[in-house]
């Protein structure tokens, strides 16, 4: 039986057995109402008359008209509303014997005899209204009874519906979801056996035929053929460099999500079109596929493409496909693959070290050649004799001048730090000795504006394992920077501690601050606040950034606004 017919056949008797639970239900009301009117019109009226005639009868006294006309009016209503057998005798009999009362008014004994008859049929109406009650409450039962064994084949219907339909139908969907997940993990011998001749055998049937075709394909040479397309597919689309391919006659036949980005349209207006009509609208593809002469003898520039948010470079290159066909020994052309390796982040690294040393030659070179003239000059004697704290002086300024030159030159060979060429001398430094360094080196600076220079420093403080002279440098960095940017008779305090095993440096100034939108690019090359005094290249906490991270120790700063900075690095012990 389809499973249709048997939800049609279960709903349609059990809304059946509810439309005649209904009619039972009502038709018992209405035998029961109509008992209970009956009682009401046939005997309750006869009561209520002989109730207001006795009362009558007490009130009669000789020639009392108003009384006689209410017992008459009354004996009238009853004489029309004779319903029981015997009633309409003693009906009669009342009639004869109020007819005497009338005539004699007085007549107590005619009293007495009128009262016993309306006692009578006050007493058959009574009776009456017990047997029509006991029909009534047997009217009651029966319907009852209908009522619950109608109820009864209802409850039975739905708890046979509720019980067996839900698994009729959930079971198979249940088998068939089971072997849909077995196909989808290439279980293509899974078969449904639904043998009932309803949906789910049609269902099964044609699953069967699907899951057999499908086995049929998967070891047809074709799938084999289609699966290498979609991980070739795949493979090209998860490469970060554009790719686009073209057959021999320069429509496209593949182009992956990194090309469509910079080129800017969607896959389905590309694939299957010619280049040479895209090119007409599109200039980024007319410079792809514009061919470069094979004679050209001048250095291949690389392309500037707007990408990723920026001006980005790539260097095309354009990959000939021949193949050569079974039984010949000539190539044939099959088409091209053009890709496109984006090496903006090597021109950014060209860019920064080009500037990077124009800018240091152009800062430093002049400046250092003026100090060592000036210290040539004050060393002779032609200049006149110096006295012992001149020399000093000389003698610290020489100093600083060739730390100065060295420094330079280290300089002069940031750009190359990406490739690791960077020199240092790793080994156990003392850090009280790396901060006595920095602060006697920017003494005389912090004396001219009153700044005083406090250490804090735990006692008995392991050696770090450090370049102790670039380390310092970039203490020294810290310390000028401090004094640069703090007021005159301030506090700048050195602070040393021991954290799992490593020792941090801390420079703690009072200054302004630094805004919360800027502290992540402090360390960033060239970058100065914007506001503060241009005092230098800009270069002198990306120089820390790099000496510090090549010793494996980590940098960083805390501020606030107007709150003061904290500069610190961490070195291992």
């Amino acid at each position: 039986m389809r499973i249709k017919t048997k939800l049609n056949l279960g709903v349609g008797l059990l809304f059946l057995m509810i439309i005649i639970l209904s009619l039972v239900s009502g038709y018992a009301v209405f035998l029961i109402k109509a008992d209970t009117e009956n009682i009401l019109k046939a005997n309750y009226n006869t009561l209520e008359y002989s109730r207001n005639m006795i009362l009558s009868l007490d009130e009669i006294k000789v020639n009392s008209d108003s009384t006689i006309h209410t017992f008459k009016e009354y004996l009238e209503k009853q004489t029309h509303n004779v319903t029981e057998p015997g009633e309409k005798e003693a009906t009669a009999k009342l009639e004869n014997d109020f007819a005497l009362l009338e005539k004699n008014g007085s007549n107590e004994m005619v009293k007495a005899q009128i009262r016993q008859d309306i006692f009578s049929i006050m007493k058959l109406n009574l009776d009456a209204i017990k047997q029509k009650s006991d029909i009534a409450k047997h009217t009651a039962e029966n319907a009852n009874l209908w009522i619950a064994i109608v109820g009864t084949l209802c409850f039975l219907i739905a708890f046979n519906l509720l019980v067996n339909l839900p698994n009729n139908i959930a079971n198979p969907i249940k088998e068939l979801t089971q072997s849909i997940k077995e196909i989808a993990n290439k279980n293509y011998s899974e078969r449904v056996h639904f043998t009932n001749h309803n949906e789910y055998g049609d269902l099964a049937k044609s699953f069967n035929t699907m899951a057999q075709k499908l086995q049929e394909y998967n070891n047809s040479s074709l799938y084999k053929l289609f699966f290498e397309k979609k991980r070739l597919e795949t493979l090209i689309n998860n490469m970060h460099d554009p790719i686009i391919g073209l057959d021999h006659e320069g429509v496209i036949l593949f182009v992956n999500d990194e090309a469509l980005k910079i080129i800017g349209m969607k896959l389905e207006d590309v694939i299957g079109q010619s280049a040479s009509a895209l090119a007409v609208s599109n200039d980024l593809i007319r410079s792809l596929i514009l061919k470069e002469p094979a004679n050209d003898s001048q250095k291949k520039q690389p392309m500037k493409i707007f990408a990723h948010g920026k001006e980005s470079y790539f260097d095309k290159e354009t990959i000939n496909i021949t193949i050569t066909p079974t039984g010949e020994e000539k190539e044939i052309n099959i088409g091209d693959v053009i890709i496109l390796r984006n090496i903006t982040l090597f021109k950014e690294l060209d860019f920064a070290k080009t500037n990077f040393i124009a800018t240091v030659s152009h800062e430093l070179k002049t400046p250092i050649a003026s100090i060592k003239l000036s210290l040539q000059l004050l060393q002779n004697n032609k200049t006149g004799e110096m006295n012992d704290d001149q020399k000093q002086l000389v003698e610290s300024i020489k100093e600083d001048s060739q730390r100065l030159l060295k420094i330079t030159g280290e300089l002069l060979n940031l750009s190359q730090l990406e490739t690791g060429n960077i020199q240092l001398n790793i080994e156990k430094s003392n850090p009280y000795a790396i901060v006595n360094y920095a602060t006697e080196a920017v003494k005389i600076q912090a004396e001219q504006k009153q700044i005083k220079l406090i250490v804090e420093a735990n006692e008995h403080l392991q050696n770090v394992k450090a370049d102790s002279e670039k380390t310092g440098w970039v203490l020294i960095n810290y310390l000028s920077n401090a004094i640069t940017y703090s007021s005159e008779k301030s506090t700048i305090t050195i602070r040393l501690k021991e954290e799992n095993d490593q020792i941090t440096f801390q420079v703690i100034d009072t200054g302004k601050g630094i805004d919360a939108r800027y502290k992540d690019k402090v360390f960033d090359k060239y970058f100065q606040i914007p506001g503060s005094q241009k005092s230098g290249t800009g270069l002198g906490l990306a120089i820390s950034k790099e000496f510090i991270e090549a010793q494996n120790g980590t940098i960083g700063v805390e501020s606030n606004l107007g709150l003061g900075s904290t500069f610190w690095f961490s070195l291992k012990v």
